[in-house]
């Protein structure tokens, strides 16, 4: 082998191992957690700027998707979904969207140049979207009462919920106003949209499943007018959707709907139908009652309430319905796969039949083992239930657990801020003798300021504020972290304080002490005045400066202490995009950014919908014309046909004499060219 051949091959061979090598370790990287930040250093990138860029690759390709049609595509969901699961490895994200999320990836079309319009199993896998609101839901009622919380057994929680939820709304505080006695029926209400209700999901009664739709909805948005949940609500107002059928949804669209005469058969079934829904109406309503102990009190124009079963019954209860639950999901999904197989049979064409029982068969394996690996964390509040899955359920969940594709929920398992609001105030001081108070932008504080609206936004260090309230500072390690780097004056930080480093009140020089201390707050009595009260509980965190032996001290035992050197700003032009693009933004409140962001989408989408609307009116009306001229009369087509028979011999007539013009005119020019040969002859003749 020459020696330029074998320096060659060494070469390949040694970057090829090293490619072998990198491609094991990230292989084993995701293995152990599978995020896309691991390929962050390889883009010049540190752990923060590739959130940063996971982030903003995701609200672009969502918004881009919202406004465009041709981009809700299974593929684009899939990277959606890989960049949100990338980010959930590193902090906590919302496991409801992750889930939907992945659930999208199965209900979207893959949008190829030959795909066929009609997909015959989107019944099948659409199923999953109405049980997994189900499972929200009913898991969201039951978690109330198995945690046996007093104050969701006395039907009293909502006489608590809106002075001590994370955020309020100003709504709130007109709620928190209204009698005990409404507060108590609320939770009645609540008990039966989240525990009854929910089994009406899989109803084959249609007016059953809207009525379910319209409770849900309506809890949905009273939730979303008293307090800020991010887009939880959003999310699960967007399941709902899923109990309705195409009628409904053209009844909202005012799109007319094709009129079939119902047979004498059809007229009796629908007349049992509404026997049978009416029924199930008044032994909801007799259920209610009888569990609660509904009384009306003319006399004090009230209805008092109480929970007329023990924990012991609901548990029994629970024993009883949880695994005729299963059951119903299971007939329910196989109505489904039965259904969208006979469609696929009446497919006409061979190939088309055979693509779109591939295509059944494919998504219908998907959907029955969504459905297998969620009866695991669906059973969590049921042992029996839970302990008596197949081990292979529970094997297939433990291998898929990972990427977060189901999850259990339950939502205000117990109330907290019984005795009052705990929240932690935050005070700093040049001297250590005046002390300055540190205002959140959301959370209360100033006893003056209005509860904000920032959904669908979520400020996460307000929300960690709420939950670090709820115990010693020890149970919150970050927050050391967090007056650290306060008395550093880290502007990032400031930012999550105060967009508006004006309102900082050490914006020109970071202060030289810090403390926190412990307050109980409610709502006042006095409003416009002042929305809220407060009284001193305690000191939450002793004073500290920088280089304090206790602050040292909790960030050493944490973990929280700097290990390396400050990073220095690469020059590579993609960290300085991400650094631009964060500097102008942080610059805009983010209830505001997003708000402007959904509103242009919705715009765009609605012209989308009206031009496409348009056309098809269009479409309709050209339809609609032609249809008109088949359907008329015969003496109307013999008319036709002898006006055509009349045009046609006119025109017969006016090309037989355009032909004959024609044939004159060639035979003049014929003859004048005749006698202009013979000049030329004659002429040659006497020159001779």
């Amino acid at each position: 082998m020459p020696k330029s051949n074998f320096r060659f091959y060494t070469i390949f061979r040694s970057h090829f191992k090293l490619y072998c090598v990198a491609l094991t370790v990230v292989v084993e990287q995701l293995k152990d957690s599978p995020t896309l930040l691991w390929f962050g250093p390889r883009l010049g990138l540190d752990t923060q700027q590739c959130m940063e860029l996971l982030s903003l690759t995701g609200a672009l390709l969502s918004l881009m998707t919202l406004a465009l049609p041709v981009l809700r595509d299974c593929r684009v969901f899939l990277v959606l979904w890989i960049l949100y699961l990338s980010l959930y490895q590193v902090q906590t994200p919302d496991n409801l969207l992750l889930e939907m999320g992945f659930l999208a990836i199965l209900i979207a079309p893959m949008k190829m140049p030959w795909s066929s319009k009609v997909r015959l199993h989107d019944s099948v896998t659409f199923w999953l979207a109405r049980w997994l609101l189900f499972r929200l839901m009913f898991a969201s009622g039951v978690v109330k009462l198995t945690s046996r919380c007093p104050t969701w057994w006395g039907l009293t929680a909502l006489t608590y919920h809106y002075e001590t939820q994370c955020i309020p709304t100003p709504l709130a505080w007109f709620a928190h106003q209204l009698p005990v006695w409404f507060q108590k029926l609320s939770v009645v209400g609540t008990f039966v949209i989240e525990i009854a209700v929910p089994f009406m999901f899989f109803s084959p009664i249609r007016r059953h499943r809207l009525a379910a739709f319209y409770m849900q909805v309506l809890l949905q948005v009273l939730i979303i007018l008293s307090g800020n949940y991010n887009f939880f609500n959003i999310l699960t107002i967007t399941l709902c959707l899923s109990l309705l059928d195409d009628q409904h949804v053209n009844f909202w669209l005012r799109r007319p709907t094709p009129k079939t005469e119902s047979t004498s058969l059809q007229t009796l079934i629908s007349g049992l139908a509404v026997m049978l829904e009416m029924g199930t109406y008044a032994l909801l309503g007799y259920w209610t009652v009888k569990y609660f102990d509904l009384q009306v009190e003319w006399e004090n124009k009230s209805i008092s309430t109480k929970t007329a079963f023990t924990y012991f019954e609901f548990n029994g209860f629970l024993k009883t319905v949880t695994v005729p639950s299963i059951w119903i999901g299971v007939l329910s999904l196989t109505w489904e796969i039965i259904s969208s197989m006979f469609k696929c049979a009446c497919v006409r064409g061979v190939l088309w039949r055979l693509w779109s029982t591939i295509q059944w068969a494919v998504m219908t394996a998907a959907t029955v083992s969504m459905f297998a690996i969620s009866l695991v964390p669906y059973t969590y509040f049921e042992y029996d239930a839970h302990s008596n899955l197949w081990p292979g359920v529970r094997t297939a969940f433990e291998l898929t657990d990972r990427y977060q594709l189901v999850n259990s929920y339950g939502l205000f398992r117990r109330m907290t801020g019984v005795g009052g609001r705990p929240e932690v105030v935050i005070e700093g001081s040049m001297d250590r003798n005046t002390w300055t108070e540190i205002e959140f932008m959301y959370k209360p504080g100033n006893m003056s300021a209005a509860p904000p609206v920032v959904a669908p936004h979520q400020p996460r260090l307000d929300w960690q504020m709420w939950f670090a309230a709820l115990g010693p500072h020890t149970q919150s390690p970050w927050f050391s972290s967090l007056l650290h780097r306060l008395l550093q004056g880290k502007r990032d930080v400031i930012r999550l304080i105060q967009t508006d480093e004006s309102q900082y009140p050490f914006s020109k020089q970071p202060p030289a002490y810090l403390r926190a201390h412990r307050y109980k707050y409610w709502f006042s009595e006095s409003y416009p005045q002042r929305w809220w009260r407060r009284v001193y509980v305690e000191e939450f965190y002793p004073m500290v400066h920088l280089g304090d032996s206790y602050l040292e001290q909790m960030l050493v035992q944490h973990g929280l202490k700097d290990k390396a050197p400050p990073r220095r700003s690469s020059n590579a032009w993609l960290p300085r995009l991400l650094h631009h693009v964060s500097e102008h933004v942080r610059e805009m409140p983010a209830p505001l950014l997003l708000w402007t962001l959904f509103s242009s989408a919705a715009t765009l989408c609605l012209l989308n919908s009206l031009r496409s609307r348009a056309h098809h009116h269009q479409h309709e009306s050209l339809q609609n014309r032609h249809a008109d001229q088949q359907a008329a009369g015969p003496t109307r087509s013999s008319v036709a046909k002898e006006d055509e028979k009349k045009h046609e011999e006119d025109d017969a007539k006016d090309d037989a004499e355009e032909d004959g013009k024609e044939q004159e005119e060639d035979a003049a020019s014929e003859e004048e060219q005749e006698g202009e040969i013979e000049e030329e002859v004659d002429s040659l003749r006497k020159r001779k």
